[in-house]
């Protein structure tokens, strides 16, 4: 009978087995190392990008702050503008008033004249003060007449005063506001006559 041995060849298909084996486990961990830092790389790239982007997120943010911040400031300046020119209009719709016969007042007051006392109320008003002479108190009293505010300007008291070694005339005035007839609406075109 003839004997083969099969032992020999077993062996070496189990050696060439495992060999293809550890080969093939070496190939698929090298894929999977691979693999995986291609997997990290791709990651960090994007990590990265996302702080690239972030950042520039950031400094858009920062600016459109700045630029609210004016927008702010322009505003406020707005609604400054916007008070300050109710109040001029306010102003111009008084300026019928007080001020202007104030003003009337300042230009009539001749040289070495001095007003102390200024009292309106509804229809008249009432001035004290205090001057060189009879003649300048006189004066006054045309030029308040003169200015077409005042009506019935009258010296309530005149009397000497003297101030530093200095003899005045310390004098008290009573005067009526005249009336403003309101002005007739404009109609089209020039009046008939």
């Amino acid at each position: 009978m003839v004997r083969i041995n099969l032992l020999p060849v077993r062996t070496n298909k189990k050696k060439e087995t495992a060999k293809q084996q550890v080969l093939i486990a070496i190939v698929v961990f090298s894929a999977c190392v691979v693999a995986c830092i291609a997997v990290y790389s791709l990651t960090l790239a994007k990590i990265a990008t996302t702080k690239q982007e972030i950042t520039k997120s950031e400094k858009e943010i920062a600016a459109l702050k700045i630029k609210i911040g004016e927008i702010d400031n322009i505003k406020k300046l707005q609604d400054d503008v916007r008070r300050k020119l109710d109040v001029l209009n306010q102003l111009r719709k008084n300026k019928t008033g007080p001020a202007k016969r104030l003003a009337h007042i300042c230009d009539s007051v001749p040289d070495k004249v001095w007003l102390t006392k200024y009292v309106e109320s509804s229809t008249s008003i009432s001035m004290a003060g205090v001057a060189y002479n009879e003649e300048l108190i006189a004066e006054l009293m045309r030029n308040l007449m003169a200015t077409g505010d005042f009506s019935n300007v009258e010296l309530q008291v005149s009397e000497q005063y003297e101030v530093v070694g200095v003899k005045a005339k310390k004098f008290e005035l009573v005067c009526s506001l005249k009336t403003v007839p309101a002005a007739p609406p404009k109609e089209g075109g020039a009046p008939k006559k």
